[in-house]
């Protein structure tokens, strides 16, 4: 058999990314809102290695009015796949069958996969799947992505019609017929046979991609129009809403004759959506949610299970045991201190918080999968609209709070490209995997009894974001409408155990990859670091605070003095976080000498962290900031990546660092004044001039639109 490739499409949340997995023996990662997948994804049929399957971002149409859909119709129209797999949600027909009617224009095979078959079934609806065949013109298949029923004879039926010359029966209404057959006409001679009903179309709604990537002549193009406005004329309507009313009128009709809906009332997500989705009580529901969420994860359970994985798995058995091993076994002095203080004190610190990072996935995956997390974007599309965001730049900031990068990357779904790039500057604010050792650390030795402050950390990054929202909205750079959010909240339903486990163990793989790799080569270089320099004339072992690193970390301290942070090893701390988050705990962990022994009631942490600091709001100061600054080396490669500006790059990096630098300042400078902790002073003032220049820019009022004035234009 020759290869083929089978392209899955359908709306967002319609379960085409479970059926890849099942498909393809793949773990992509599945949720329950658009932008999940915002890229192709291609693997392998388990059943026959010679079919590629091709998992492509959930669209609701094939006008490209954001990033995934220009992705998806690309591939479509520029790659032409043997076959397409169109899978709809069967709860909801009539809305995924607008997509339908676009891919059966494309010239290319298509089979529709009806999924959710189960919830039909549980609802007492009916679907005549032979009748939508007939209708459509093409094979209709029932499946269930979650329990993986149907979907082997999905792509089995794939195959067989891959190749072959599919009728397309049904019309639109005669005029609209006449006209896009008059259009197709004209460009017959520009476009493969295949495809001329689908650029005819196209054409017909006005596409600039369309017009731009076909290049047609003047006179061609004055053909065309005067064909799409004589109808305009006759319809006195714009072309757009004309074919989009005709489809959805032939949609209406056969959805009227193939589904058959059982009568009832309100369904169990109604009831439910009723409290949480509340005007007055989805906040607040959404607050104490988070708050039980981070308390069990971080300061009762995980706390429990990361002080035996300190304390016994890592102080005791292996750091103990390795040290014991290496000097019995006559090891140098030097090349113990490296291994046990350096790479296993270091890694160890890291690795030591994993259970905690594991169980916050754990709840973090039950709440996406059940349909929560979704409400929780709907709920917040009303917040951040008041300031100058929409629910769509919630969905990269939740995607986030596992790893910056994916989070970064699911801003395809933002077409208003201010919006985009405003969410790009502001997505790692939300405390991801990697900053949760730094919480779980300075919260473990500076605040013992705050069992809130995991949390806090959580609003302050969404604080971070909506006080950005607000400030930059207000600027020349990012003024204007807010883009529109349309998203479908799916029905509530038990979470799978294989999709949590899936969400769980891919968020913290990355977290344990890198703790032996990255972290790794880290901690062995800041020991080495802190452990030699120059003295007496030479080259060599020296105390720590005559170090290279003490050195250079001396040199740059004074920048953080006013953060209340000024010394080598906080400034060095810091420094290394920006490589990768976790080494902000692994700097720590070689420089204090905690090894393994990191446990948030360890006396001897306690002591080690305090000297860092002259009082608990600067190691606050010292939180805020690591939390709020510029994020790790892979997260601005992404950033680089989305921006496509090396402009709008240093601009986004810039802009974090310094609101990370301005809001620590106030944190220590006020803070320590009102708890008495330090004195009114020069740096009392900065902090409250910064403060009220904070609050100008959030009070001040929107600038008058005066063109497309833009400091940082693409190039």
């Amino acid at each position: 058999m020759k290869k083929m490739t089978i392209a899955l499409a359908g709306n967002p949340n319609c379960g085409k990314t479970t059926i890849f997995n099942n498909l393809t023996g793949s773990s992509q990662y599945v949720g329950n809102w658009p932008g999940v997948t915002v890229e192709k994804k291609e693997g392998k049929f388990r059943g026959n290695k010679d079919v590629i399957i091709a998992d492509l971002p959930g669209v609701y149409s094939l006008s490209p009015y954001t990033l995934e859909e220009v992705i998806t119709r690309n591939y479509l129209v520029q790659e032409s796949p043997d076959v397409i797999i169109n899978l709809v949600d069967g709860t909801n027909l009539e809305r995924n069958l607008y997509l339908t009617t676009q891919l059966l224009e494309l010239g290319i095979p298509v089979v529709l996969g009806v999924n959710m078959a189960d919830l039909v079934r549980k609802n007492g609806d009916q679907i005549n799947l032979e009748k939508l065949s007939q209708e459509l013109g093409c094979p209709v298949r029932e499946v269930s992505a979650l329990k993986g029923e149907g979907t082997n004879e999905l792509v089995q039926c794939a195959i067989k019609l891959a190749g072959a010359n599919q009728e397309r029966p049904y019309q639109f209404s005669k005029q609209v017929e006449e006209t896009i057959g008059a259009i197709g006409g004209v460009v017959q001679s520009r476009v493969k046979a295949e495809h001329l009903r689908w650029y005819a179309g196209k054409l017909f709604e006005r596409d600039e991609e369309i017009l731009k990537e076909m290049k047609l002549p003047e006179n061609l193009q004055l053909q065309v129009e005067d064909i799409i406005t004589k109808l305009e004329n006759q319809l006195d309507d714009d072309s757009e809403s004309i074919i989009a009313n005709a489809r959805y009128e032939f949609i209406g009709k056969i959805v009227g004759k193939v589904l058959k809906k059982k009568q009832r009332g309100l369904s169990t997500s109604d009831k439910i959506d009723r409290v949480v989705t509340n005007r007055l009580l989805a906040l607040p529901i959404f607050v104490a949610i988070m708050f039980i969420v981070y308390y069990v994860s971080i300061s009762w359970v995980g706390a429990i299970a990361t002080d035996w994985t300190n304390d016994v798995l890592f102080g005791e058995y292996i750091q103990g045991g390795v040290g014991t091993f290496m000097e019995n076994a006559g090891t140098a002095a030097w090349l113990q201190s490296l291994v046990v203080d350096g790479i296993i004190g270091g890694v160890g610190a890291v690795l030591g918080f994993v259970p905690q990072m594991l169980i916050l996935f754990f709840f973090l995956s039950i709440l996406e999968d059940c349909g929560y997390m979704a409400r929780v974007a709907f709920i917040m599309d009303r917040i951040f609209r008041k300031f100058g965001l929409s629910g769509k730049s919630f969905i990269p900031l939740l995607v986030g709070s596992g790893c910056g990068v994916p989070g970064i990357m699911a801003t395809k779904t933002i077409e208003n490209e201010k919006d985009r790039r405003m969410t790009i500057m502001t997505t790692t604010f939300i405390p991801c995997g990697a900053k949760l050792p730094v919480i779980a650390l300075i919260g473990g030795a500076m605040f013992p009894d705050i069992p809130w402050l995991a949390p806090a950390m959580y609003f302050m990054g969404i604080a971070a974001v909506i006080f950005s929202g607000i400030a930059l909205k207000k600027t020349k750079m990012f003024a204007g409408d807010t883009a529109p959010f349309v998203m479908e909240l799916p029905q509530y339903h038990m979470p799978a155990a294989k999709g949590v486990w899936i969400h769980m163990w891919e968020r913290g793989r990355s977290f344990i990859i890198k703790a032996g790799t990255i972290i790794f080569l880290a901690c062995a270089a800041i020991w080495f670091l802190s452990n030699f320099g120059f003295t007496n004339g030479g080259f060599g072992m020296v105390e720590q605070g005559n170090s290279l690193l003490a050195v250079i970390g001396s040199m740059v301290a004074p920048i953080f003095a006013p953060l209340g942070f000024g010394n080598w090893q906080a400034t060095v701390a810091t420094l290394t976080g920006l490589v990768a988050k976790e080494n902000v705990v692994g700097t720590l962990g070689v420089l204090l000498g905690l090894g393994g022994d990191v446990a948030e009631d360890d006396a001897g942490l306690l002591s080690n962290i305090a000297m860092m600091f002259p009082h608990s709001v600067a190691a606050l100061s010292f939180l805020v900031f690591n939390l709020l600054c510029a994020p790790c080396f892979a997260a601005i490669g992404a950033i680089r990546r989305e921006m496509n500006n090396a402009k709008w790059t240093w601009f986004a990096i810039g802009y974090q660092t310094v609101l990370a630098y301005v809001v620590a300042l106030i944190i220590n400078q006020l803070g320590g004044v009102l708890t008495g902790v330090a004195s009114f002073g020069a740096g009392t003032v900065v902090a409250i001039v910064l403060l009220g220049i904070m609050i100008f820019m959030l009070v001040r009022p929107m600038p008058k639109e005066r063109g497309a004035e833009v400091c940082c234009q693409q190039s």
